[in-house]
């Protein structure tokens, strides 16, 4: 059990890490005006899970899961394990519930957000 937490904890270490390297260079790369850093993570991210996921499995690498998946790719996005819950979702054959978990995951974290913002506001204000 901690040898698998200090494999997750170096592997999140690592993935926040490249994910702050993206965050600082691609802006300087293609401007201020988009988060295009944010996308590219989310976005890649979420296709190393999809490749993970399939090649972990049918390579009996299961055991490298936590540091990959929840480790590297956990502190490099979490969007890449909310979309991977949505595709086991949509797999098995619970379209619906995908669906629900997709439009309630974004509009209950948004709204969470400026929750949270509006809290913040009337508490330090």
């Amino acid at each position: 059990m901690i040898q698998t937490l200090l494999t997750v904890a170096l592997g999140g270490a690592l993935g926040a890490s490249g994910r702050y390297l993206v965050n600082i260079t691609l802006p300087r790369l293609l401007g201020h005006g988009f988060p295009f850093a944010t996308m590219f993570v989310n976005i890649v991210g979420s296709f190393l899970m999809g490749v993970l996921v399939v090649v972990l499995a049918e390579k009996g690498g299961t055991r490298a899961a936590p540091f990959l998946m929840t480790g590297v790719l956990g502190g490099f996005t979490t969007f890449s394990a909310f979309s991977l819950d949505a595709a086991k979702l949509w797999e098995a054959g619970q379209s619906a519930t995908a669906a629900g978990y997709v439009l309630g995951s974004v509009v209950f974290a948004l709204a969470a957000l400026f929750a949270g913002m509006a809290f913040a506001r009337g508490f330090f204000a």
